[in-house]
């Protein structure tokens, strides 16, 4: 899979800030370890910490928190730890779930995983409009395939994205950028706006 980071053909190398590094790191952590868990999946939310500033209200965290974690926070003050949040659970309608999302101003950003079935642009004009026949097409289309989309934002408007498919499932195979699904992470961001 070609990544959205790749330098354009006249070898400008896109630049990212430091936030955007972190985010870029905490996405990749955050979905290699959902992939560890294999795939069919519930939702899985993330809230995101700025770990040097957690670190530094509450320094008793250093001893709870894995030492190279704090290292990363020693060296990188951008470095972000992610904390999953509990009951999320199933969510048919992900819209739905991310409105009742807020966050509480420590929470720098928040990242999130969620599986999901594509199809190529020409089968999607035969999807039935009716919600059950809709998943039965999708489900049983042979072009189908099976995708998990991560997707971070912080609330200085950095985002980024992890997406794998089933048939490539390796980590090498992930495909890595800001706005692999611009809807998304717009949705994301929507949830740390005061």
């Amino acid at each position: 899979m070609a990544t959205e980071n790749t330098p354009p053909s006249d070898d400008a190398a896109p630049t990212f800030s430091g936030t955007q590094l972190a985010l870029a790191d905490a996405v990749r952590e955050i979905e290699q370890h959902v992939s560890a868990g294999g795939w069919d999946g519930p939702v899985r939310l993330f809230a995101l910490i700025e770990t040097a500033v957690a670190l530094e209200a509450d320094p008793s965290l250093a001893r709870r928190l894995p030492a190279e974690v704090v290292e990363a926070a020693r060296v990188d003050p951008h470095h972000l730890t992610s904390i999953e949040q509990d009951g999320v659970g199933e969510a048919d309608d992900l819209e739905g779930l991310l409105a009742r999302v807020a966050w509480p101003p420590t929470v720098a950003g928040a990242a999130l995983v969620v599986e999901r079935i594509v199809l190529p642009p020409e089968a999607e004009q035969d999807v039935p409009e009716d919600p059950e026949a809709a998943l039965a097409y999708l489900r049983d289309h042979p072009a189908r395939e099976d995708v998990r989309i991560g997707a971070g934002a912080l609330r200085d408007g950095s985002t980024w994205c992890a997406l794998r498919s089933r048939a490539n499932d390796d980590d090498a195979q992930v495909s890595f950028g800001p706005t692999l699904v611009p809807g998304l992470v717009e949705a994301l961001a929507s949830t740390l706006e005061n």
